[in-house]
């Protein structure tokens, strides 16, 4: 795990300052490789092969090809084997010269043989051409800037800071983006300057031209229909190559040189990672809670976990207060990102890498397994619709739409015939009419009339194959790698801590994708998959809980140690030197009772935006 930075030009100087400014992601070595050409830089967090035979920039035997790398390829010793076989040597015990080879071998077909989380700068210097790469679910980050015939990337946005290239020019598409989703999706940044390589993408540069291909995609069953669903394995046959599949994920998630622990919230998904670890670990596992204050207390449960697995579990308390740590959650994220748990996240990070440096989280359960509420409110409907059309319009007549939960609902409802039109009903944060009232900026509010958000959507849901699938693809191609990926790598990387995601094995994702929706949610219980493969493995009070999550004190920080930022950013002066909202409207968005999930979310909508605007752009001028 690592940060990567680099041009396509030679400039000495320029890549030692971008290299220093991602030196959070690598604090163990640091390495440049300049030539006419190209300029590499890397910064290092020493996870496989800690000796200096691992140091990067890597070149090949033939020095030909340099490398700079981001990432776990985790099953390099395989790939390794089978180079070894075809007459290749090494030097290193490093996944890094495994790409190398990997490329000299198979070309830009490597990317196929690779299992992990990656983002990778090859430089061929016998092509002329630079080859980037990005893995499947978009576990690690990569952005980049075109400017003429020049190409910039990194790791993180605010290394290009450092190249004079950078402008705080906003993109008004991906702001009306970002205030329906509460994130950017796609390969746009609010910043006009500046993209992301989509997950499962890769880029060639080469005189002065760039391509970008897809090598990966997540695909559906579409051989279904709803009254007549095609032949199917058993619940027995599911559950088993599920453990099958997830236990390999674990195996190879645990191939490191220094210690690898465990987040354990006494959740479903932590919990299931910790009783798969500790039947294929060789040694005791280590595991790891974080408490705070304020929040719920789920101790009892992490330790009944710990205790069934006999794991060396340790409780951290984290007394930081949520003003104290903003200016660095926001500088640390590179973007606008409307999601309160990245501050317990900061915070949780900190506080373990006292102990370990490799972690093993349980992101992309929810999203393949249908773990949260949403997904019941949004697959019921549809599911009732097809068996009495009449049984929806009969239960919600005569109710009025002035409570927001319930309007959501009957806004829903009224659309369920456009699966499109229906989920943004339902799910954006501010609807199409309240960001024309939310935005004072002409341009911003004629790209909110646009058909933007749709575009996001439609590829996922208006196709054929089960409509919970869908919605889990949706989320898989969306949410995942442009909120809930972003923050765990910018969080934990910003302490230099590496955070595993065996839920994420491209295999597994593959597997559950075509796993029917009845196996998923099943009379009304989540991830029904799960409790069904944990049963046996895990205490029977965790498989009886309920989804929790972060437990955010939101409201308590707005109304206490946020409150005078909050003033000062939702101020009239702050807000109309922006000029991008209606004054009279954002600032009203504190008076609503913010108790409500709906006012609550679109309030820090507005809040993560501001903060972003203060502490991280302002702060890249």
């Amino acid at each position: 795990m690592c940060g990567i930075s680099g041009f396509t030009f030679k400039d000495e100087g320029l890549i030692k300052k971008m290299n220093h400014a991602i030196r959070h992601r690598g604090p163990d070595d640091e390495g440049i490789f300049v030539t006419n050409d190209v300029s590499l830089g890397h910064r290092r967090l020493s996870i496989l092969d800690l000796s200096p035979a691992g140091h990067q920039p890597m070149s090949s035997e033939k020095g030909t090809l340099t490398l700079v790398h981001n990432g776990e390829i985790y099953n390099f010793r395989e790939i390794r084997k089978e180079l070894e076989g075809r007459g290749y040597g090494f030097k290193s015990q490093s996944d890094t010269e495994v790409i190398l080879n990997a490329y000299d071998e198979w070309g830009y077909g490597c990317l196929e043989k690779f299992r992990g989380m990656f983002a990778f700068a090859l430089w061929d210097e016998g092509k002329k051409e630079l080859f980037i790469a990005r893995d499947r679910l978009g576990v690690k980050p990569l952005y980049y800037m075109e400017k003429g015939e020049q190409l910039f990337f990194s790791s993180e946005i605010k290394a290009f800071s450092s190249t004079g290239k950078l402008t705080d020019s906003l993109d008004n598409a991906a702001i009306n983006l970002y205030f329906s989703f509460r994130f950017t999706p796609g390969s746009q940044t609010v910043l006009k300057d500046v993209n992301k390589l989509e997950p499962g993408h890769f880029m060639v540069w080469k005189n002065g031209k760039v391509l970008i291909k897809k090598y990966w995609d997540i695909e559906l069953d579409e051989d279904y229909t709803a009254r007549r669903p095609i032949s199917r394995k058993s619940e027995a046959e599911y559950v088993g190559e599920f453990l099958d599949i997830f236990r390999e994920s674990i195996k190879l998630r645990l191939v490191s040189d220094v210690p690898v622990g465990a987040y354990l919230s006494g959740g479903l998904d932590s919990s299931f990672i910790v009783g798969m670890m500790a039947g294929v670990a060789k040694k005791a596992v280590s595991t790891f809670s974080v408490g705070f204050p304020d929040g719920a207390d789920e101790s009892p449960y992490a330790q009944l976990v710990a205790d069934q697995f006999s794991t060396k579990h340790h409780l951290l308390n984290v007394n930081s207060k949520a003003v104290d740590v903003l200016p660095d959650v926001y500088w640390h994220l590179d973007e606008p990102l409307s999601d309160a748990a990245a501050i317990p996240t900061y915070l949780m990070s900190q506080v373990t890498k006292k102990s370990v440096t490799v972690v093993l989280s349980g992101e992309g359960a929810d999203e393949q397994l249908g773990g949260y509420d949403k997904y019941k409110a949004l697959y019921y409907p549809h599911l009732f619709k097809s068996i009495n059309p009449a049984f929806l319009s009969r239960a919600f007549s005569g109710h009025s739409g002035k409570n927001p939960k319930l309007f959501r609902a009957m806004e829903y409802l009224g659309n369920l015939d456009d699966a499109s039109q229906a989920y943004l009903r339902f799910n954006s944060v501010f609807l199409r009419e309240e960001r024309q009232m939310l935005f004072s900026d002409e341009k911003l509010k004629l790209e909110s009339l646009g058909d933007g958000d749709l575009a996001v959507v439609n590829p996922y849901l208006n196709r054929k194959g089960e409509f919970l699938n869908r919605l889990l693809l949706l989320d898989l191609k969306t949410w995942l790698p442009d909120d809930l990926l972003l923050k765990n790598d910018k969080m934990t990387m910003a302490h230099a801590v590496e955070a595993r995601t065996p839920f994420l094995d491209h295999k597994l994702v593959e597997f559950l994708i075509k796993v029917p929706q009845s196996m998923k949610l099943k009379w009304f219980q989540e991830k029904y998959l799960l409790r069904k493969a944990m049963k046996g493995i895990v205490p029977e009070q965790i498989l009886k809980r309920k989804k929790q999550g972060f437990s955010v004190p939101v409201h308590r920080w707005i109304n206490e140690e946020l409150k005078e930022i909050v003033n000062e950013l939702f101020s009239k002066q702050n807000l109309e030197n922006l000029g991008l909202f209606n004054v009279e409207y954002a600032r009203s968005l504190i008076q609503k009772d913010l108790r409500n999930p709906y006012c609550l979310r679109q309030f820090w909508s507005v809040f993560s935006f501001l903060a972003w605007h203060r502490f991280f752009l302002k702060r890249c001028r």
